[in-house]
This record gives C-alpha cells, sequence and structure tokens, in this order.
C-alpha cells in the first residue's frame, strides 16, 4: 500500500472497513484446536457416496486472497429447491523473501481464512451463493512441522531455518519506501462474495457422467485492507467448470476428472494499488479416485496469473501454480468432508504449505 504502513505503531491510522470487528489472538493453537474439534464433531456420522469435484479453495498467498480469485466450484449446480452450507478453513503458512537493487519483500507468518457458504439452486438449472469469509494474520504454530515436511519429502528449506520461529512478518519495500508492513496478529471479516451458476450442460454417455455448468462471483470491499483481510476492490470474476466420472469395471469403483478456467477484472484496491493488475487469469485440473463410495482420493493443480507488475520479485509479479494432494470423505446423508495439503510448485508465488478442511453439506 503506497505510503502506508501496516503495523502496531499506525494501526489505528490505517484500519477501514471491518475494523470494529477485529479480534487479536496471541494464541493460535487455541483457535486452531477449536476448529479442530468443530470439524470432529460435525463429522461423526456414517458413510455414503459424493461427486468428484475440485478441492474448495484458491491461492492462499496474503498478498493474493484479498482479491476475489476463486475456487472452481463443481460443474453440477444444486437442483431448484436444493441447499449446500460449507465450512472452509485454509491454513497457509508463508515464507517468502526475495531481494534485487531496487526491491525487498518478507513474507513470513501464517494466514488462516475461514468461510462459511451457503448455495441454493433457484430455478431450472442456476444456482446462487453467498461466501463468508473471515481472515487472520498471526506468527503461528507451524514452523516446525513444515521444516520437518520439507526434510521429510526433501525439499528446499529456502532459509525457513535460519529464520525467527513462529513470526509474522510481511514487509515489502520498493525505492527505499516501506510500500507495506504488517507486524501485528488479527482475525476479523474479510470480503463478502456473492456467487452463480447456470448449467450449461449434465448427461451421460455408456457408463460415464459428463457436467459443465458456468460460474461468476461479485467480491465486494467489506474487509479491511489495512489488515490484509481485503484488497479495498470490487472484483467479478467469470469461468467455466466441467466434469467427467466414469464408473469402473466390477469392484474397482470410479475415476473422476475435473477442471476449470476464466478470467477475474478488478477495480482499483487499496494495497499496491500503483502495482496492481486489474485482469487476472485461473484455472483448475485434477482427477480423483473412489474406491469405494464412502471415500475418494484426488490429485489437483491450480494456477494464476499475478494480481501485480512493476515488479522483478516472483512474489508478486510471476504467475503461481500449486499441487494439492488428498481427499474426501463421503457421508450417507449428503455430507462430505475435504482435506487437502497443498505445496507451491512455482516457488514463491503461494504459500510454502497450506492445510485445507471443508465440510458440506446438501439438502
Amino acid at each position: 500500500m503506497r505510503g502506508t504502513r501496516h503495523g502496531s505503531s499506525t494501526l489505528n491510522s490505517n484500519r477501514i472497513g471491518t475494523d470494529g470487528m477485529t479480534i487479536h489472538f496471541r494464541k493460535p493453537a487455541a483457535r486452531v484446536g477449536a476448529i479442530s474439534a468443530l470439524f470432529l464433531v460435525l463429522t461423526t456420522v456414517a458413510c455414503g457416496a459424493a461427486e468428484i469435484a475440485a478441492f474448495p479453495t484458491s491461492n492462499q498467498s496474503p498478498l493474493v486472497q484479498i482479491f476475489g480469485l476463486p475456487q472452481s466450484g463443481t460443474a453440477s449446480v444444486l437442483p431448484a429447491g436444493k441447499y449446500a452450507l460449507t465450512v472452509v478453513e485454509d491454513i497457509a503458512s508463508n515464507f517468502a523473501h526475495d531481494e534485487t537493487s531496487r526491491e525487498k519483500i518478507l513474507l513470513d507468518g501464517e494466514s488462516y481464512r475461514t468461510v462459511l457458504s451457503f448455495s441454493r439452486g433457484i430455478g431450472s438449472d442456476l444456482e446462487f451463493g453467498l461466501e463468508l469469509p473471515f481472515v487472520g494474520h498471526g506468527g503461528g504454530i507451524f514452523d516446525g512441522f513444515i521444516e520437518g515436511w520439507h526434510d521429510t519429502f526433501n525439499l528446499p528449506q529456502g532459509g525457513r531455518k535460519s529464520a525467527p520461529r513462529n513470526r509474522l512478518l510481511y514487509r515489502y519495500e520498493k525505492d527505499g519506501q516501506v510500500r507495506l508492513l504488517l507486524d501485528e496478529s488479527g482475525y476479523g471479516l474479510g470480503d463478502i462474495r456473492l456467487s452463480g451458476g447456470w448449467q450449461l450442460y449434465r448427461g451421460t454417455s455408456g457408463t460415464a457422467r459428463h457436467a459443465l455448468a458456468l460460474r461468476g462471483s461479485l467480491k465486494l470491499p467489506t474487509g479491511s485492507s489495512a489488515w490484509l483481510r481485503g484488497s479495498g476492490s470490487t472484483d467479478i470474476a467469470l469461468w467455466l467448470t466441467a466434469n467427467s466420472t466414469f464408473t469402473l469395471p466390477g469392484p474397482w469403483g470410479e475415476l473422476g476428472f475435473y477442471g476449470a478456467g476464466g478470467g477475474m477484472i478488478m477495480t482499483q484496491g487499496d494495497v499496491l494499488p500503483d502495482q496492481q493488475r486489474h485482469v487476472a487469469g485461473f484455472g483448475t485440473a485434477g482427477f480423483g479416485y473412489a474406491p469405494a463410495g464412502w471415500i475418494t482420493l484426488k490429485l489437483q493443480l491450480d494456477g494464476n496469473t499475478p494480481m501485480y507488475d512493476n515488479s522483478s520479485l516472483r512474489e508478486l509479479s510471476n504467475p503461481a501454480l500449486e499441487i494439492r494432494m488428498g481427499g474426501d470423505i463421503n457421508f450417507p446423508d449428503s455430507t462430505a468432508l475435504s482435506i487437502a495439503v497443498s505445496e507451491d510448485l512455482a516457488v514463491d508465488t503461494a504459500p510454502d504449505v497450506t492445510l485445507h478442511l471443508s465440510l458440506t453439506h446438501r439438502f
């Protein structure tokens, strides 16, 4: 944010939007434990079957998640009169640092994004939805776990082991001027989003099921850009999402392929406004294998074009690419729990590691 300092010394002058709802958390472990307990209570039911679809998440970089980058959604919209309720929790561990003769950036901390979403089928092949996000940043508790994860899979640490543990410091300098600084933890309302879907095709061929939907979203600037809970911009996204699921012979279950692609336009925001792009593209591709009706194993790639320009730093101006690994546990009452872990394939364009949990109930 040009000429604006985010941090403990200037927070009162820079809070906007929903700063009255700011909640400081000094013990992230307690909050993570409460969220885990909620998911445990909500998932103590028996098992059933569900559609193979993308994980409901996107790039959680602290400088990207403020925009209206959507999760791709399902290729089948809800039938008229049917509802879906979803609770999403993304915990992202960020550690990226880079420096040139003109620029310097450090992104060290954990980001937390909790989303409550509601969708309803409202007519012939149409769907409407509302997303209520809560976003926070803190020093976190997972630095040791992430270092162990990288050691286990022989992944580069990128300087993690030499940095202070459990620190929150998001800082960007250009031409000797501090353009962005966030070093105090907090949690509050993010940018509310409205969404819609239109079923373009749904049918079968032999043992395969196919679906195609046009989806869109409108993100409103309800979150504080001073706390990196929102961008200050109004964003509109439009994309196609497709799915094909094949029933395998005998007892071998089902194999599904899914993908999405689209674009987003953004008005002028408050975070690095003279470097912000106003158009971005995004896409998802993945597949899942369901050996039984109650479980699906999935592998997914997510990518997006950069949200900023006029920078030679990859954290700001390079396309992002992530890989997500995990699966779904499906329950008989149209409830599904998704669990995934992601890694940044295009280094430093997305969080080091993101843990994704989501629970969806349809009725």
